[in-house]
């Protein structure tokens, strides 16, 4: 596996790193793509979000909504499958 050294630097009110182009090539993300950030065990996670189309009349901002919602209450959920 390669590896890179990068600085953490400020961009805005944010901090930011840059990724070598070589390294967006190999795993398949150009600029502008989405990717989701996840935190496990100590350590930040990058993933290309995936992009999923949805069926004919489902609207996708109630489906934002409730992927927010099954987030918040996430917990209560998994505590029904026990039951």
């Amino acid at each position: 596996m390669e590896q890179f050294e990068r600085k953490v630097t400020k961009i805005g009110n944010s901090f930011g790193i840059t990724l070598p182009a070589e390294l967006l090539k190999q795993v398949g993300l150009a600029q502008g793509d989405d990717v989701q950030v996840e935190v496990k065990d100590g350590k930040i996670v990058l993933r290309k979000k995936e992009q999923i189309i949805l069926p004919e009349g489902v609207d996708a901002e109630f489906m934002e909504i409730l992927n927010d919602v099954i987030k918040e209450h996430d917990k209560a959920f998994k505590g029904l499958v026990d039951r």
